[in-house]
């Protein structure tokens, strides 16, 4: 049982946590420069869904020293969130004529390959200060597709885990039948 007990911040080392802090901090540049926050109902529903990707990650890895399915839970949360928040990307570019960058525009290709190594929010904000909505908005889409990806990677693990050793209920209720038998067998001797 001893592999469910969670270092304190231990949720900070994931790369999944740190992409979705990275996700945060341009939605929040994003938001600030290009939306208008007084009368954009937008501008709360995606600082909201940025949040809500980031902080269910940690909210999820906390719980999981006492419910595997509400680890799990939390994970496919911050997973819906960011879905979410990629659509209001992408609404955002459509409904103001600009282009999103598919995986063959020069950008994407461009930009791609340098995200997937970088994991540090402040090399984000480094990259978007004083560019257009038009580029930040894809910049934002591109590290949402690889924190979706890591996410997937950890719902997958996590659903791997669970059908390996059961659910913290499951292994605590062995774990005691454990304790029993190991009890009454030195009561015999």
């Amino acid at each position: 049982m001893s592999e469910n007990k969670k270092e304190i911040n231990g949720y900070t080392s994931l790369t999944a946590y740190k992409k979705a802090e990275c996700v945060f901090d341009i939605t929040f540049y994003f938001v600030c420069n290009f939306l208008d926050r007084g009368h954009d109902r937008t501008a709360d529903q995606m600082q909201q869904a940025a949040r809500s990707g980031k902080q269910n990650i940690v909210e999820g890895y906390s719980d999981a020293e006492g419910s595997t399915e509400s680890e799990h839970k939390l994970t496919v949360i911050a997973k819906g969130s960011l879905e979410e928040l990629k659509e209001d990307y992408k609404d955002y570019l459509r409904n103001h004529n600009m282009e999103i960058w598919d995986a063959q525009h020069w950008k994407y290709k461009a930009c791609q390959p340098l995200f997937r190594r970088h994991n540090d929010s402040a090399y984000y904000r480094r990259q978007i200060e004083g560019r257009s909505a038009e580029d930040i908005a894809n910049i934002a889409l591109i590290v949402i597709y690889q924190t979706l990806a890591l996410l997937r990677g950890l719902i997958d693990r996590q659903d791997r885990l669970f059908l390996e050793n059961g659910g913290i209920r499951e292994q605590r209720y062995k774990a005691r039948i454990q304790a029993r038998e190991d009890k009454s067998k030195g009561n015999r001797w």
